[in-house]
C-alpha cells in the first residue's frame, strides 16, 4: 500500500494487545544514550495534497533537460507494457521463494530472465540478480578469487578505463579481504588499456583481469588480446559489459580463444527507468564449471513424476540466509522487481529489437559528435572505435561552458576532470535512440553559440593537444 492506514484509536488498541503504553516502549531494550531524541530542522507535517504540490514544485524547479550525460546510467526507451505488468500486485509484491512450490511465476520469471542473459553473454549459467553493477562487480572478484585456487597472490587488475565508481565499490568491498587490486593505466591516445600496460604483470601471479567492453570512455577494448593473456598468466577474466552493446558485439563467452570466465555488469539499461539515481540491478553469469562459487541463487526447469513441468531453486548458497560471515554474498531478495522488467524488456524487444537500439544509439553517438568535432575548438579525444559514448576535449574552459548551457536546460556530457585529472575540460557525452534530430540540433546550436560568446569575451583558450 502507498500509505499507512493505521488511525491513532487503531495504534492504541494494538498496543493495549501487546500491553505496552507506546510505540517508544517497543525499543526500550536500545541504551538510552543511543537513542537519537528527535530530528533537528524537520519541518511541520503536511497532509497528502501538500505533500503530493511540494514534490510537484520541485520537480518544476529541477526542469526537465535535454541531457547526453550517460556516464553508466543510460536513458532508453520502454515499452509501456513493462512497468504495467511489473506493477501488477503478483510481481510488486513478491519476495523470495523460500517455498519454491507456492512461487511457480517468480521462479518462472527469474528462470527465463537467466536464460536470456546466459544467451546475451554467451555464458552457461546466469543468477537472478544483484544490486547493482558495481557491488554486482566485487561480487565477480571475491567469486574469482576463490575459484582460481592456482593464484595465491589474491591480486585483481582493474584497469583505469572501468567506471571509477565501480573501482571505488570494488576497493571498499574486496580490501577487508585483503585482496591486492591494481589499477592498469589507459592509452592516451586510444584511450584502452593495451597490452603493453600489462607487461609488469608478464610471468607473474595474477588471479583475475577486469575488462570492461566498451570502456567508461566509450571506447571498445581489444578484448580478444586481452582475454587470452589473461588464460596465458593463469588469471580469470572478468568481464564488464554494457548488457545493449552485447546485442552488437560478441560477447563475453566468445571472446578470444576460450571466452571470459564471469560476466558482471549493470543491467539499468534494460528497462530500468532513470529515476533520481535507481534503482538498478546487477547481473552476473558465468561457466557451469564455476557456478557453485556463484553468489545468489539459480533457478532450473524440471518435471515432476506425472510429467508436469514446474520451476525449482536449483542452487543457492544457504549461508546468504542465516550466516553472513559464511555466505558467498549476501545481495539478491530486493532486486527481484527490477528483473521482472529486465526480462519482459527483452522479451518485448527480442533479439532484434536490441540490436536496433544498439545500433541507433551508436549512430545517434556518432552524428552528434561528429557534427560537434567541426567546431575548431572542439576536439575528439581517442582514436579508437567507439559504442555510444564518446569523450571530447573542449578549448573553452568547461565552467564558462557547462552553466549557460544548464540555464538553457542542456545538459551536454559528463565532466571528465575530477575522475581523471589528465582528462581535465573533457565530457563524456552519450546518446541513445531516444535522442531525436531535433535534440541533437539543440545541443550542438547551443554549445556553438556559447562556444562563440565566450571567445568573443576574451576567455582564454587552451592551445589543442598533440
Amino acid at each position: 500500500m502507498p500509505f499507512i492506514p493505521h488511525t491513532e484509536e487503531e495504534v492504541r488498541a494494538m498496543l493495549e494487545v501487546i500491553g505496552v503504553a507506546s510505540i517508544d516502549d517497543l525499543f526500550d531494550e536500545i541504551p538510552p544514550e543511543l537513542q537519537v531524541p528527535g530530528i533537528e530542522g524537520l519541518p511541520p507535517a503536511l497532509g497528502e495534497a501538500e505533500v503530493l504540490r511540494l514534490f510537484q514544485d520541485r520537480v518544476a524547479r529541477d526542469g526537465r533537460p535535454v541531457s547526453f550525460l550517460g556516464a553508466g546510467a543510460y536513458p532508453h526507451h520502454i515499452p509501456a507494457a513493462v512497468w504495467d505488468l511489473v506493477s501488477r500486485g503478483e510481481f510488486s509484491t513478491a519476495y523470495t521463494p523460500y517455498q519454491a512450490e507456492a512461487s511457480q511465476g517468480t521462479l518462472q520469471v527469474i528462470y527465463e530472465y537467466q536464460t536470456m542473459m546466459a544467451g546475451l553473454m554467451g555464458m552457461e549459467v546466469s543468477n537472478a540478480s544483484l544490486y547493482d553493477g558495481a557491488s554486482a562487480l566485487a561480487e565477480a572478484v571475491l567469486m574469482a578469487v576463490r575459484a582460481n585456487r592456482r593464484s595465491r597472490a589474491r591480486r585483481v587488475l582493474l584497469p583505469r578505463t572501468l567506471h571509477p565508481a565501480w573501482r571505488a565499490t570494488v576497493r571498499t568491498l574486496v580490501h577487508p579481504q585483503e585482496i591486492e587490486v591494481v589499477e592498469i593505466p589507459f592509452d592516451p591516445r586510444g584511450g584502452h588499456t593495451p597490452l603493453e600496460a600489462l607487461a609488469a604483470w608478464e610471468g607473474r601471479d595474477v588471479t583475475a583481469l577486469v575488462v570492461p567492453q566498451p570502456n567508461f570512455f566509450g571506447v571498445l577494448e581489444d578484448v580478444d588480446a586481452l582475454t587470452d593473456w589473461a588464460h596465458e598468466q593463469g588469471a580469470l577474466v572478468i568481464a564488464a559489459p554494457n548488457p545493449t552493446a552485447m546485442a552488437l558485439l560478441r560477447p563475453p563467452g566468445a571472446w578470444g580463444t576460450a571466452g571470459a570466465d564471469i560476466a558482471a555488469g549493470e543491467g539499468q539499461p534494460l528497462g530500468i527507468p532513470l529515476s533520481l539515481g535507481g534503482p538498478y540491478f546487477g547481473f552476473l553469469c558465468t561457466r557451469q564449471a564455476l557456478v557453485r562459487q556463484m553468489p545468489g541463487r539459480l533457478v532450473g526447469r524440471t518435471v515432476d513424476r506425472e510429467g508436469r513441468e514446474g520451476f525449482t531453486l536449483t542452487l543457492q548458497a544457504r549461508e546468504q540466509h542465516i550466516r553472513r560471515s559464511r555466505a558467498t554474498s549476501n545481495i539478491c531478495t530486493n532486486q527481484g522487481l527490477m528483473v521482472t522488467a529486465a526480462t519482459l524488456y527483452l522479451a518485448l524487444l527480442g533479439p532484434e529489437g536490441l540490436r536496433r537500439v544498439a545500433a541507433v544509439s551508436h549512430a545517434n553517438t556518432r552524428t552528434l559528435t561528429d557534427r560537434l568535432v567541426e567546431n575548431p575548438h572542439v576536439h575528439a579525444v581517442f582514436d579508437r572505435p567507439f559504442f555510444h559514448e564518446r569523450v571530447l576535449r573542449f578549448d573553452v574552459p568547461l565552467e564558462r561552458l557547462l552553466r549557460p548551457l544548464a540555464a538553457h536546460n542542456l545538459l551536454p556530457g559528463y565532466p571528465l576532470g575530477e575522475d581523471y585529472p589528465e582528462l581535465q575540460d573533457c565530457l563524456l557525452v552519450c546518446a541513445t535512440e531516444v535522442h531525436t534530430p531535433a535534440d541533437i540540433d539543440f545541443c550542438v546550436d547551443h554549445l556553438f553559440r556559447i562556444i562563440e560568446r565566450q571567445t568573443r569575451a576574451g576567455c582564454p583558450i587552451k592551445p589543442k593537444m598533440a
